[in-house]
């Protein structure tokens, strides 16, 4: 999962970390070079010519002795002319730490830029991307290579980081929140035909099944030809009760039913299934939101497909326009080699994304955490 991303940045901290140690290693030459003449410029610096002087002693005898630069020493005292090891490696570790500046990276942030255009990621959290790992790292001081390797990851890692981390809800805490209500949970799915809503909702029912939570399904899709009877399979094979009306019937009254049965029952979630549409139908658009004000969501959640990209993050935007979603749910992850969806739509719209579905079965969905992502793109 998400590999051309592992990829791309995996690439970029290479391409860093050889061209700053390409100039580390021209610099080291010119260490050596300095290194060997360091004694000849202390000598230049220095007034090493002896100067003989007479001094009549107080026994009348003459006694010879030099003056160096102003300092007298003895026949028999040692003139110290090369400086110690200890000034030598403090001179060279002066000239070898290397500070990054903009030119050594700025080409290379801008071919990652491009790099994750080209893999669907959104061109805001590209540039942004690129403008918090230049900001990480112009001002370095790098002594070996290594350190280049390791800066440029952790710029990159917190990088993803910060784009990944919108605040989200926890819908665990928020049912046990409302069982003290008496209140069910509920939860309104929307987005656009073809994307697998239907079946994500089998999904999250059968995911908080297995955490004890008891749902309840609303078919509100009563525009689709064949709607209704593929959520009531779905609905059957898992075992989950099921609220349903006739095709054409009002998709509000269907999810107010919804509702008052799982108040009745005392069930804790109520996922209401709504018709697919386009975000610029503004006749279905306004069918779901006269079932947004006459259920009064808790969540309103975003289905989008993750292989289509860029599309995924525009109709996310548009259905928050429209009608505020609460976060949102990728499927088919599993088959996104990309990844830029899941990099760029809860930057984009400022909302989390919550699950991420991983295959064709109703387990194959799973909780979606920023530090899961980030290790999924820089772990070994």
């Amino acid at each position: 999962m998400f590999e051309s991303l592992k990829k791309k940045f995996s690439g970029t901290i290479g391409k860093i970390s050889d061209k700053i140690s390409k100039e580390e290693e021209e610099a080291q030459k010119t260490d050596e070079t300095l290194t060997e003449k360091v004694p000849d410029e202390v000598t230049a610096k220095t007034d090493l010519n002896p100067v003989l002087e007479k001094e009549t002693s107080t026994e009348g005898t003459v006694k010879e002795k030099e003056t160096i630069a102003g300092t007298e020493t003895s026949e028999n005292q040692e003139t110290e002319l090369e400086p110690s090891e200890e000034e030598k490696s403090g001179l060279l570790s002066f000239i070898r730490h290397k500070t990054i500046s903009e030119k050594d990276i700025d080409d290379i942030l801008f071919e990652l830029e491009m790099a994750l255009l080209e893999g669907d990621v959104a061109l805001e959290v590209a540039e942004q991307i690129a403008n918090s790992v230049k900001q990480d790292l112009v001002g370095r001081k790098i002594k070996r290579r290594n350190d280049v390797t390791e800066f440029t990851k952790e710029a990159l890692k917190n990088a993803i980081s910060e784009i990944l981390n919108v605040d989200s809800q926890d819908i665990g805490d928020l049912i046990l929140e409302k069982r003290k209500q008496g209140e069910p949970v509920k939860i309104m799915f929307v987005g656009i035909n073809g994307t697998g809503k239907t079946t994500t909702i089998a999904k999250i029912a059968t995911f908080f099944i297995e955490k004890n939570y008891t749902p309840v399904i609303a078919a509100s899709d009563t525009f689709r030809a064949g709607a209704i009877e593929q959520i009531t399979h779905h609905a059957d094979k898992i075992g989950v009760k099921i609220i349903k009306h006739k095709k054409g019937s009002d998709p509000a009254a269907v999810a107010y039913d919804a509702v008052e049965h799982a108040k009745a029952q005392g069930k804790d979630l109520v996922l209401v299934d709504t018709a697919g549409r386009m975000q610029t139908n503004i006749n279905l658009m306004d069918e779901m939101k006269k079932i947004k004000r006459v259920i009064k969501p808790d969540l309103i959640i975003f289905v989008g497909d993750a292989l289509t990209g860029n599309d995924a993050v525009e109709q996310a935007r548009k259905f928050d326009d429209a009608v505020g979603i609460d976060g949102v749910i990728l499927t088919k992850a599993d088959a996104d080699a990309k990844g830029g969806s899941a990099l760029s739509i809860g930057y984009v719209i400022n909302k989390p994304i919550l699950f991420l579905g991983t295959g064709q079965s109703y387990t194959d969905i799973i909780e979606f955490h920023p530090n899961w992502m980030v290790e999924q793109i820089f772990g070994e």
